[in-house]
């Protein structure tokens, strides 16, 4: 029997059962496999993929929905992987239209690479800002950030899912509900009993991520980094807004180093929604 062409197989969902199948194809491409992180995306999104007729899958990629149930106002595209054996032809672009096209009018968002980015262009979406991302290990200096961080409880998270929504533009409530789980962290800031800001560290691979990171201002962002930091003995890794300056030179005075850039790209919408000058970073790129 003839193997059928890449343009004639089928594009279906992905669950949980095709979390290996993902981690492989991750592999594939030279990225770690970061199952935990793929079974949290598979499970707060929607994951789409091509099987491949010779085992394991041909592409994959998640795409992550905000606001109102059934009624999303954004997405989030991420883990955008084709393998390798068959790659530039024309499997990631077929994906891509097929996911643009299932979310009707909802705007979009993702983070590209330099190497995906000329697709993404093709197909419509607009660099709105960059994003670096840094990994090492915390040494703490100098003085210690003067804003008080706790580990968060069952009762805060109301107050986290209120303040992700002011400051990111749109509800995510399914994504940070499940935090607590996902994450091996979760602390807030706090002033007269108040959130400013919160944080989680999530195990992934060697590394724990910071991610997200939503906070009042830059110092009440360090104090949050420094509190997850002092409780890991993993390095750090987190992609934080090129906006965000003084953040940058700070993580990088303690031992994070830059190890790629990303592009920040939205499709349907000028910029995101909320506030950027609380949004430090996200949980992952992968997830807007």
């Amino acid at each position: 029997m003839p193997t059928p062409s890449l343009a004639a197989l089928p594009i279906r969902r992905l669950t949980l059962r095709d979390l290996s199948a993902c981690a492989d194809l991750s592999e594939d491409r030279g990225w770690p496999r970061e199952e935990h992180k793929w079974g949290f995306l598979l499970t707060a999104g929607k994951g789409f993929g091509i099987d491949d007729p010779q085992g394991g899958l041909v592409a994959a990629c998640v795409v992550t929905e905000y606001g109102a149930w059934g009624q999303p106002d954004l997405g989030a595209i991420g883990m955008v992987l084709v393998a390798g054996r068959h790659a530039r032809q024309g499997v990631g672009r077929r994906l891509m239209r097929h996911v643009v096209s299932s979310m009707g009018t909802t705007p979009l968002i993702l983070h590209a690479t330099p190497n995906g980015r000329p697709l993404y262009e093709e197909l419509g979406f607009k660099v709105t800002g960059r994003a670096e991302m840094l990994r090492g290990r915390f040494s703490p200096g100098g003085l210690e950030p003067a804003v008080f961080t706790r580990a968060a409880t069952a009762e805060d998270l109301p107050a986290i899912v209120r303040l992700d929504e002011e400051v990111f533009g749109t509800d995510r409530t399914p994504l940070i509900t499940r935090l607590p789980a996902f994450a091996d962290q979760l602390r807030v800031a706090e002033e007269g009993g108040r959130l400013i800001g919160y944080t989680a560290a999530w195990p992934n691979m060697d590394t724990h991520v910071v991610g997200p990171l939503i906070a009042r201002d830059t110092e009440t962002a360090k104090a949050l980094i420094t509190s997850l930091a002092a409780r890991t003995e993993r390095p750090l890794r987190t992609d934080i807004d090129v906006r965000h300056e003084e953040l940058l030179d700070w993580v990088k005075e303690r031992g994070l180093t830059s190890v790629a850039c990303h592009s920040v790209m939205t499709y349907g919408m000028p910029d995101l929604p909320g506030d950027w000058s609380r949004r430090f970073a996200p949980l992952t790129v992968a997830a807007g």
